[in-house]
């Protein structure tokens, strides 16, 4: 008979909190936690936009420092990955000086000129066609004593940047997303809860 009232007990007090209400805030915290996920994706939006500005300038100062900023704020917020974020008008210009570099050298400069005019006519400006075009032309000229001079384009792989972000962050969108989880694990014990005690006292009065 105790052990029954102590069931009864447990029941009426597991239904105190309504579920529905449990619901509400749950459906409360997950729009709280997609809220502040979108504001984290804007605030990295807002930095890589800053990096793509500052690669326009052509600053190497200030492109180092739009990046760490970007990076330290993807590797600090949720939802924030960057995404490729290739620097290319950077590599236009190091490819540029590249090219001049090479072809303002005696011995095999006019390698690069005529490379260099037959690529700016098919393509234009240094974009990733040119230097394909370009490395192509130079390697039809064949290996000898004027290879040495032939330009050393930089690698486009190494104007790629691309920064990933925690799964959990101890921001907003953080502590709202573990709310969220906490309320939903309260829900499911409770009802875990309830069933397991309800089968308690069916099973009881059976046995009487």
């Amino acid at each position: 008979m105790a052990d029954n009232k102590r069931v009864k007990r447990g029941i009426k007090q597991l239904q105190r909190v309504k579920t529905w209400q449990l619901v509400l805030l749950l459906i409360l915290s997950l729009l709280l936690t997609a809220t502040f996920l979108r504001l984290n994706n804007i605030g990295m939006i807002e930095r890589r936009t800053a990096v793509l500005s500052a690669d326009k300038q052509g600053n190497d100062e200030i492109i180092r420092a739009r990046l760490f900023d970007l990076q330290r704020y993807a590797a600090e917020h949720m939802n924030a990955d960057s995404g490729v974020v290739y620097l290319e008008h950077q590599y236009q210009r190091d490819t540029e000086n590249a090219i001049r570099a090479a072809s303002q050298q005696g011995g095999s400069a006019n390698i690069n000129v005529e490379a260099d005019r037959i690529c700016q006519a098919r393509h234009g400006g240094y974009s990733q066609a040119y230097v394909q075009c370009f490395a192509s032309e130079l390697a039809k000229v064949p290996a000898g004593s004027n290879a040495p001079d032939k330009a050393q384009l930089p690698s486009a792989s190494l104007y790629r940047h691309e920064f990933s972000s925690p799964l959990w962050s101890p921001d907003f969108a953080g502590f709202a997303k573990g709310v969220s989880a906490l309320i939903t694990l309260v829900i499911v014990l409770r009802l875990i809860g309830l069933v397991a005690l309800r089968a308690m006292l069916h099973r009881h009065y059976r046995s009487i």
